[in-house]
């Protein structure tokens, strides 16, 4: 308005008797004009006003009002007044203090993190580091490109430009140990991979935190150097955001995982190491031990001509020391034919689920034959016994003395 008000101050109107739109007449074109008038006519007293004069006028009193009101009342009919002005700029202003959750949209990537906009006075920055829990070399690998719109935090300012610094990371932290807990209440089995060891235990990252785990809960007897990139089955022991502190068990998660372990179950391990006695196979964090002698129906004089470290195999379960933490092991018992350990153990490993089947249908069988034997001396009970086990009233397809025994494929050795 103070600008407005200037350009009038300066404003003059240009003299009328010098406006080329009112000049003079002179007394011969009155003369003139006079003889082609008629008598009657009225004597002219001045100029006659043109139309764009009286246009030139009106416009002189709109600019000289407007003049007078700019400096004398500048705001009166505006209703766009100051308060609203303020209003308007607190509506844009939010709340940088640290820590404050602002919305953004990202408009621009590069190789140390992105720009984000979030209406402040300048655009604010999201480092590389602070764009997901997990390592990255670019934000791109966290689903971070131009047009995503995000939650943020602020956690700094730079000083130089007077923007902001975000993060994804803090948020995507604090939904870690809401998740870790959620799990621990749980009391559910989770996957870690150890990323570092120490004098105490190993280091392993679960749902992106790393958390301790002691040596002595731990299973087996690895050392931190051979644990060191694997992934161990874990439980939650403790977890403290406020101390930052997570600890994890593998011993818990093994007995979890052992107490499913049964008897004529074929499982997929690993060849840990060889001794002259057998191997250590792990099965899923457990070691398990596969005898020479559960090998294969043919002798075998040396196990390393038919194993190796760090081959997979399918094993049979055939004993289970829950107490102690053994398990036996048996291959021997997959084969269809005695002998194809050695020569051909592929042909075990796809047969394996099938033998396995034929192995507890023998334990059934041998089982049933037990009480059958033990029923046999006992009609009064009223009870026999089926074909798969199953105790039952006396049908006429089961006699009372009970079963046929000649046909019964013999017990497990």
């Amino acid at each position: 308005m103070a600008s407005m008000a200037q350009q009038f101050t300066g404003l003059r109107c240009v003299p009328l008797s010098s406006s080329r739109l009112s000049k003079p007449f002179s007394s011969k074109h009155l003369l003139n004009k006079s003889r082609s008038l008629p008598v009657q006519a009225a004597v002219i007293s001045g100029p006659i006003p043109s139309p764009q004069t009286k246009e030139r006028f009106k416009l002189k009193e709109v600019f000289e009002e407007a003049y007078e009101r700019c400096r004398n009342a500048p705001v009166e009919g505006i209703s766009f007044t100051l308060e609203d002005f303020h209003a308007a700029l607190e509506k844009y202003d939010f709340d940088s203090e640290l820590g404050t959750k602002v919305k953004g949209t990202v408009f621009c990537t590069d190789n140390n993190g992105a720009l984000v906009d979030i209406t402040a006075k300048s655009s604010a920055y999201l480092p590389l580091q602070e764009a997901c829990i997990h390592r990255i070399k670019h934000v791109e690998e966290a689903g971070i490109f131009p047009g995503l719109r995000e939650e943020f935090v602020i956690i700094g300012e730079n000083e130089s430009d007077d923007s902001l610094i975000l993060s994804l990371r803090s948020i995507q932290y604090d939904l870690a140990w809401e998740r870790c807990r959620q799990l621990q209440a749980e009391d559910v089995v989770v996957k870690g991979k150890v990323v570092d060891a120490n004098k105490g235990g190993v280091v392993a990252v679960v749902e992106g935190l790393r958390g301790f785990v002691p040596f002595s809960q731990i299973s087996t007897k690895s050392t931190a150097e051979e644990l060191l990139n694997k992934e161990l089955p874990l439980k939650f022991v403790e977890v403290d955001e406020e101390q930052s502190r997570l600890v994890l068990s593998n011993r818990k998660a093994m007995a979890d995982s052992q107490a499913q372990l049964g008897i004529g179950s074929v499982v997929t391990g690993t060849v840990q190491s060889l001794k002259p006695y057998g191997a250590f196979i792990d099965i899923g964090g457990i070691n398990g031990l596969l005898h020479v002698s559960q090998i294969s129906h043919d002798r075998i004089s040396d196990i390393a001509t038919v194993l190796q470290p760090g081959d997979t195999l399918k094993v049979m379960i055939l004993s289970h020391d829950r107490e102690r933490g053994r398990v036996s092991l048996s291959t021997k018992k997959l084969e269809p034919t005695p002998g194809d350990m050695i020569r051909n153990p592929k042909l075990v490993f796809e047969k394996a689920e099938e033998m396995a089947q034929t192995f507890r249908q023998r334990i059934a069988q041998a089982e049933a034959l037990a009480r059958a034997d033990m029923l046999r001396f006992q009609p009064e009970s009223g009870l026999t016994l089926t074909t798969d086990g199953i105790l039952g009233p006396i049908t006429p397809e089961l006699p009372v003395e009970g079963l046929d025994l000649n046909d019964v494929p013999p017990a497990e050795e």
